[in-house]
């Protein structure tokens, strides 16, 4: 059947009031440009007809209620739907969880319906259009937070999706799915940023014939695609970080097939900073150090410092570039083997920001 819509994505807002910001040398995040920069987004999306907007995760800096309170006002303003998950900043001790979904029961969350410790939901967005959001914050048994899915929402997962009951289920989930850059699920620097037991989800996924995940937590730009279980993991950076990106996305199924037309813009500019993006990438460059040496000193490469000292000028930028999607590095002047594992971190196919996927 025919079918087109269009809708929004931003990811990793971090909302944080003045009064609840930390402040710390090292923070990546530019979480006091949070408000203005949610604020011209919304700015931008007012000039789109939008189905709805979709935010992935780490709505809140710390999950602060005063932070929660002044988005869900905000979000209640919107002319269109907006659907909304919890990111692990957002619930970072059990006892929050059921201080979530009060805030939200307006977008995604049921009021009256959803259980205490059950930050996952379904509901229609549109006619034969279905919104799965899924929670993968849970807590090790030592109260360190972990991506994860326990067995009772995989199982609720199951039995909604063998309804068959929508032409279309869209999914989203706060932890990636699948990798996003290279060696990730065998790094701990990236390993923590996905679900640590994606196999009997991916495998719902296939079973229902879901194409389309929309993750974040990773703050970087990035579409991964299984070829063993056919979806698309589709990430979104952060508005607190660089490129402080969001996408629009459009939605169509016709006689020719089936497709999404995915566009992704950057928030240039806000009052307190004219040029963002410069001011951004300098900031995220000024604190890449730390980072670089840990990857340069640490399996697989387990560089000398000295010898990674000489190193980090050029890898200045990695991660911004990293962030901004479809990388392409060069690193001639390295090491062999230190060339070879930065340069493995060029993008792969398909590309990250601008792209059609074919989805049938």
């Amino acid at each position: 059947m025919a079918l087109q819509f269009k809708f929004a994505i931003a990811s990793d807002l971090h909302i944080a009031l003045p009064r609840t910001i930390w402040h710390h040398p090292a923070r990546f995040h530019l979480v006091e440009y949070s408000i203005p920069t949610f604020e011209e987004v919304l700015s931008q999306l007012a000039t789109l007809d939008l189905d709805f907007l979709l935010l992935s995760g780490d709505l809140t800096q710390h999950g602060e209620p005063e932070n929660h309170q002044w988005l869900s006002q905000r979000l209640a303003q919107l002319p269109y739907p907006v659907y909304v998950i919890a990111g692990n900043h957002d619930v970072p001790r059990v006892e929050t969880f059921d201080q979530f979904t009060p805030h939200y029961t307006q977008f995604g969350f049921k009021d009256g319906i959803q259980e205490p410790l059950k930050l996952y939901y379904e509901c229609e967005v549109l006619p034969n259009v279905r919104l799965i959001g899924l929670n993968s914050n849970q807590f090790d048994q030592d109260d360190q937070q972990i991506g994860w899915m326990d067995e009772e929402q995989l199982d609720w997962l199951e039995s909604v999706l063998s309804r068959q009951d929508y032409a279309l289920n869209l999914v989203t989930i706060h932890h990636n799915v699948l990798e996003h850059m290279h060696d990730q699920s065998r790094n701990a620097l990236g390993r923590r940023y996905m679900l640590g037991n994606p196999e009997r989800l991916c495998e719902i996924l296939q079973q229902a014939n879901v194409k389309l995940v929309f993750t974040g937590h990773l703050h970087v730009q990035d579409i991964a695609y299984s070829d063993r279980y056919d979806f698309y993991d589709i990430t979104t950076g952060s508005l607190v970080s660089y490129p402080h990106p969001y996408r629009v996305l459009n939605y169509i199924s016709d006689h020719s097939g089936e497709r999404l037309e995915i566009e992704s813009f950057r928030v240039k500019s806000i009052p307190e900073q004219a040029d963002l993006q410069h001011f951004s990438r300098e900031w995220m460059g000024d604190r890449s150090h730390p980072f670089v040496i840990k990857l340069l000193t640490h399996p697989p490469l387990n560089l000398s410092e000295e010898v990674a000292e000489t190193l980090t000028p050029e890898l200045r930028y990695f991660w911004a570039y990293i962030a901004d999607g479809d990388a392409q590095f060069e690193f001639p002047n390295f090491p062999p083997v230190a060339r070879k594992y930065f340069e493995a971190f060029s993008d792969i196919p398909p590309k990250d920001n601008n792209i059609t996927l074919v989805l049938k």
